[in-house]
């Protein structure tokens, strides 16, 4: 789905640049355009990579961790 849709950028893009490092709203716009324009998508932007960034990972690997 398009967020920006001055500048093209999609939730997937969104979703992409969190998991590259993008921790805040200007950044994601210095690396997208998102929201550079007319600013009317930085609410839904900042919920996407808010929610994007507090995904969970799994890690198995912790449950097998023995504690000294």
């Amino acid at each position: 789905m398009y967020v920006c849709i001055c500048n093209g950028v999609t939730d997937h893009q969104i979703r992409e640049a969190a998991q590259s490092g993008v921790a805040s709203v200007s950044e994601l716009t210095m690396r997208t355009g998102c929201g550079a324009t007319c600013g009317s998508c930085l609410d839904m932007a900042a919920d996407l990579l808010a929610k994007a960034r507090s995904v969970d990972l799994p890690l198995p690997v912790l449950g097998l961790a023995q504690v000294a």
